[in-house]
């Protein structure tokens, strides 16, 4: 993927959709690529965390052990939590198929959000986006139990 592709594919993605064509380039300058083939480990739950990943084509599933937390594929993104404050994952991700990714490192993110509020604000919208969806997601499973 050349990084003109790389550009056109995360300008798709909503954490990006605020930001400007030239700030884009630099973004996908910096992209790495990554496959995974089926039943191959991503994330391992409890290891250090610093990167980001996009998916471009794919599916992986989010999971703790047996339990799978949900099934994620293309143009959805992981792993942001740990490119923004690097701690040890609080879950797992699996590559169910072969899953092609784009990925990027905390220190990476932080420059060019140095640069672009625009990424910060993209990154904040889906992590709020995020939490509201667990918190109804909490609400439902306790008003189903009450």
């Amino acid at each position: 993927m050349d990084t003109f592709e790389k550009m056109l594919f995360i300008k798709s993605l909503p954490l990006f959709k605020y930001i400007k064509d030239d700030i884009l380039v630099s973004i996908a300058s910096v992209l790495e690529e990554q496959i995974a083939g089926p039943g191959e480990l991503i994330i391992q739950k409890g290891a250090l965390g610093s990167v980001m990943f996009m998916i471009v084509e794919g599916k992986v599933k989010v999971h703790d052990e047996g339990r799978v937390l949900k099934e994620i594929g293309p143009h959805e993104v992981f792993g942001e939590l740990a490119a923004l404050s690097p701690e040890k994952r609080i879950a797992s991700v699996t590559a169910l198929e072969e899953t092609f990714l784009l990925k990027i490192d905390n220190m990476a993110l932080y420059d060019l959000m140095e640069m672009q509020i625009d990424l910060a604000k993209g990154i904040i919208h889906v992590l709020c986006q995020r939490t509201r969806s667990i918190a109804s997601d909490l609400n439902k499973a306790l008003d189903s139990h009450g």
